[in-house]
C-alpha cells in the first residue's frame, strides 16, 4: 500500500507534465522540501515505536538487609534478595505492535497527502510562470507591431495624411504596453522566488518554462470513482484502522497480568547444633496475578473507540462530499477554460483579417489610425484571455480525483 500510494502520486505528475522540466521540478521538490522532510522524519520516528513497545516491563529486583535477625528453627534470616518479572497475557504485545504499526501508517498517508499538496503549488506556480513569460512575449510583439504602426504614421504625417496626434497616440499606447511588461517581469521575479523555495534552493536560480503551451483536442477521462484513490479519504481509512486495533489492544489490557519470581533468603546455621536443614537457605518460587477488577477504564475507552470509530466514518463521508462538489466545480472550469479559449481563437483570426484590410488600407491612402489602435487592443484582450485560459485549463487538471485521472487530494483553483 505504501508504493502504491507514492506511485499515484508520481503518475500525476509525469501525466500532466507539458514539458519534461515540469515533472523534474516536482521530483525535486518532493525530494528538498522540508515539510516533506519533517513528514517523512515524523513517520520514522512513528516506526520506532513499533520496537520500543515490542518490550516486556522491567524486571525487578530487590535486597534488603534484616536490622534484628529473625530467629528460625533452622537458624536467624540476615538478609532477603527478590527477582521479579511480570508478564503481559498472551497476544498484548503483538496487540501494541499493531496498533503502533496502524498508527504509523496514518503517518506514511500524510507524506503522500503533503506530497500531492507540493505537487500542486510547484505546478500552480510553474504555470504562473508560463503565464507571466507568455504575456510578456505578447506585450514584446505588440509594442513591435505599434513601433511598425507608428513609422507608417510618421510617414502619413509627412505627406499630410493623417495629424501628428494620431503619432503620439500611438507612443502613449506602446508607453503603456512597456509598463505593463515591466510589471508582468517584477510578478515573474516574485513567483520564480516562490517556486524555488518550494524546491528549497536558491530564490535566484532561472526556472526554465514551456515557451508555448495550447489546449489540447480531447480532454482526458475523468470520474469520480478515482476518489476513492485519494490519499485524504485512505486517511480516514487508516485512522479507522488504527481506533480498530486500539480496541484489540484494549481487550488485551483488561486481561490479568502474570507475574513470576523468586525469594532467596540466607540462614545462618545454629552453633552447637547438628540437625538436618540447619542453616538451608530459603528459595521461595513466586507467582503473582494482577487482575483489573474495579476498574471502569476499559469500558470507558471501548465506548470511546466506538464513537470514535463513528466520528472518522462521519468526516470521511463529509470529505468525499467536499471533493466531489470541488472535482465537479473544477471540471466545470476546466471546459469553461476551454469554450474562452476556442473563442479567442476564433477572435484572433478575425482580429488578423482586419489587421490585413487596414494595412490595405494604408497602401490606398485611406489607413486611420483609430482603427489600428483598436484593432491592436482588442488583438492584446484575446491573447492576454487565451493565456490565461490555458493557465487555469493545465492547473485545473491537477485537481483530477485518481491518478489514472489525474488526481490531487486538495480541489484547488488556479489563475
Amino acid at each position: 500500500m505504501k508504493n502504491t500510494i507514492i506511485t499515484i502520486c508520481l503518475l500525476l505528475v509525469s501525466a500532466l507534465a507539458k514539458a519534461q522540466a515540469l515533472q523534474s521540478y516536482i521530483q525535486e521538490a518532493m525530494a528538498n522540501n522540508p515539510d516533506i522532510q519533517a513528514y517523512e522524519l515524523r513517520y520514522d520516528i512513528a516506526r520506532e515505536k513499533v520496537n520500543e513497545i515490542n518490550t516486556l516491563p522491567n524486571t525487578k529486583i530487590s535486597a534488603g538487609y534484616f536490622a534484628s535477625e529473625p530467629e528460625t528453627r533452622t537458624g536467624a534470616q540476615r538478609a532477603r534478595f527478590s527477582i521479579a518479572q511480570m508478564l503481559p497475557w498472551f497476544g498484548t504485545i503483538t496487540a501494541r505492535e499493531n496498533y503502533a504499526s496502524s498508527m504509523a501508517e496514518t503517518d506514511f498517508v500524510a507524506i503522500a497527502i503533503a506530497k500531492r499538496k507540493l505537487a500542486l503549488s510547484v505546478a500552480q506556480s510553474y504555470y504562473n510562470l508560463y503565464a507571466y513569460t507568455a504575456k510578456q512575449n505578447v506585450f514584446e510583439k505588440n509594442i513591435r507591431l505599434l513601433q511598425t504602426y507608428e513609422q507608417l504614421a510618421l510617414t502619413s504625417v509627412e505627406v499630410g495624411k493623417t495629424s501628428a496626434v494620431d503619432v503620439l497616440r500611438l507612443q502613449i499606447r506602446q508607453n503603456e504596453m512597456i509598463q505593463q511588461k515591466e510589471v508582468l517581469q517584477e510578478a515573474y521575479l516574485a513567483e520564480q522566488t516562490q517556486f524555488n523555495k518550494l524546491l528549497n534552493r536558491k530564490e535566484s536560480i532561472n526556472v526554465e518554462v514551456v515557451s508555448k503551451m495550447t489546449i489540447p483536442v480531447e480532454d482526458p477521462y475523468f470520474s469520480n470513482e478515482g476518489l476513492t484513490l485519494n490519499p485524504e479519504l485512505l486517511r480516514y481509512d487508516k485512522l479507522y484502522e488504527s481506533v480498530k486495533q486500539s480496541e484489540l489492544l484494549n481487550q488485551k489490557e483488561r486481561t490479568p497480568n502474570l507475574g513470576f519470581g523468586l525469594d532467596y533468603v540466607p540462614v545462618a546455621a545454629r552453633p552447637a547444633m547438628n540437625f538436618n536443614d540447619n542453616g538451608k537457605d530459603i528459595i521461595m518460587p513466586m507467582v503473582s496475578l494482577s487482575i483489573p477488577i474495579f476498574n471502569n477504564k476499559y469500558r470507558a475507552v471501548s465506548k470511546q473507540n466506538k464513537l470514535r470509530q463513528q466520528e472518522i466514518s462521519s468526516q470521511k463521508n463529509e470529505r468525499l462530499n467536499t471533493l466531489e462538489t470541488a472535482f465537479a466545480k473544477a471540471k466545470s472550469r476546466r471546459n469553461q477554460a476551454r469554450i474562452k479559449f476556442n473563442t479567442q481563437e476564433r477572435n484572433l483570426k478575425q482580429a488578423k483579417n482586419a489587421e490585413e484590410i487596414l494595412v490595405k488600407n494604408y497602401e490606398t491612402g485611406t489607413i486611420d489610425f483609430n482603427d489600428v489602435l483598436d484593432i491592436q487592443e482588442l488583438q492584446l484582450k484575446f491573447q492576454i484571455n487565451q493565456i490565461q485560459s490555458i493557465q487555469i485549463y493545465f492547473c485545473l487538471l491537477y485537481t483530477s480525483p485518481s491518478p489514472r485521472d489525474r488526481q490531487k487530494s486538495r480541489m484547488a483553483s488556479c489563475g
